[in-house]
């Protein structure tokens, strides 16, 4: 592990105003190599079993492909990416033996024992980077208003509560191949932290909101406050509500 830190986390998860949980987040440290830690969160979508079928894949397939990487000579963007593309075939076979049509979202973080950093998103959940209270960097949504900001045609503002700010451009288990990034940051700080979540969560939320909780709370705490604010201002209507925040507190 890079010195000058020490790392907390929390994950955190609610099936907001929804009958069934479709989500999945899971936080892995790795079994051979101290400070090597795997964060994912997964929204599924399609039906009530199959949303959450769609998820369950995303999930087995990261423990199963983290279980093997070897950090010392995996690289770390490839295994993130076959995450993507293996979970991506499991999801697509899975419907043709179902009725429903199940796909998933998926925002991974990796961080090495280096301390270095590795992304990958596919849909509407994201990965927020802070150092303090300040916006770094987040991942951009794979999704129709997301193409309308792009265009100038949105402001952010404007997207969150726009009608069809629900509807994707691609994620996992559709008929094309997924859309997806990765990102990288080659050394990570103490006061750095990272956050994965779904679009329950960040819908509620300004960029200046989410740093200023991260910025001021534990992992813990600030899953729990999420959770409860973001069912709040649901008033009623929320989404299922997943997400992972990881901490570089400098050491005393």
């Amino acid at each position: 592990m890079a010195k000058g830190y020490r790392l907390s986390a929390s994950t955190g998860i609610h099936k907001g105003d929804r009958e069934y949980q479709q989500d999945q987040v899971v936080l892995l440290s790795h079994t051979r190599v101290p400070g090597c830690m795997l964060a994912v969160v997964a929204d599924g979508m399609g039906g009530r079993s199959g949303g959450r079928k769609a998820s369950d894949q995303v999930m087995m397939t990261a423990r199963q492909l983290f279980e093997r990487f070897a950090p010392e000579q995996d690289d770390g963007p490839s295994m993130l990416k076959q995450i993507v593309q293996e979970a991506h075939i499991v999801i697509k076979l899975t419907a043709i033996s179902s009725e429903q049509e199940p796909h998933s979202t998926v925002a991974a973080f990796l961080i090495n024992p280096t301390g270095e950093c590795h992304w990958v998103h596919a849909g509407d959940s994201r990965i927020y980077h802070y150092h303090g209270n300040k916006l770094i960097k987040r991942t951009l949504d794979h999704s129709y208003v997301q193409t309308l900001v792009d265009k100038g045609e949105l402001t952010e503002d404007e997207a969150n509560v726009h009608p069809q700010s629900n509807i994707l451009m691609g994620c996992l288990g559709t008929e094309d191949d997924p859309p997806f990034e990765t990102h990288s940051i080659s050394l990570l700080r103490p006061g750095d932290v990272l956050m994965a979540c779904s679009d329950g969560v960040w819908h509620y939320f300004s960029p200046n909101e989410l740093g200023s909780v991260l910025s001021s709370l534990s992992p813990r705490e600030t899953t729990e406050f999420l959770i409860e604010k973001a069912r709040t201002r649901a008033r009623g209507g929320g989404d299922n509500l997943s997400l992972v925040v990881i901490k570089l507190e400098p050491l005393a």
